[in-house]
């Protein structure tokens, strides 16, 4: 996925309550679902940056080469310039981007 393209928020703002609840009904089950897709999205980060940066990871030790290397500097820049996890799978939740369903509420309204 592209987090640059997202139109997340870059900072923290404050969030009406009833807008994350409205979703599901319940507040902590919104917070949870939120929660989740942060934590993959973190992992897919994650992932990403350890593979461009593995790309430009030297197996000799020159102590130049350490201190020296753009291309891995820039990379890192550019991974801390993006919106946090957080804020991204908030704007995915308020704007119908999460699939979600909760097997519990499925087996309560079967009996």
């Amino acid at each position: 996925m592209d987090y640059k393209k997202t139109n997340a928020d870059l900072t923290t703002t404050t969030r009406d309550l009833r807008d994350l609840d409205s979703k599901t009904g319940n507040l902590y089950e919104s917070i949870a679902i939120v929660s989740k897709r942060a934590n993959q999205i973190s992992a897919e980060m994650k992932e990403e940056l350890t593979n461009k940066l593995a790309e430009f990871a030297s197996h000799t030790d020159n102590l130049e080469e350490i201190f020296e290397n753009r291309e891995q500097i820039e990379i890192s820049k550019y991974y801390e310039r993006l919106p946090k996890p957080s804020l991204i799978a908030i704007n995915e939740f308020l704007e119908n981007k999460i699939y979600y369903r909760n097997p519990q509420a499925a087996t309560d309204t079967q009996k």
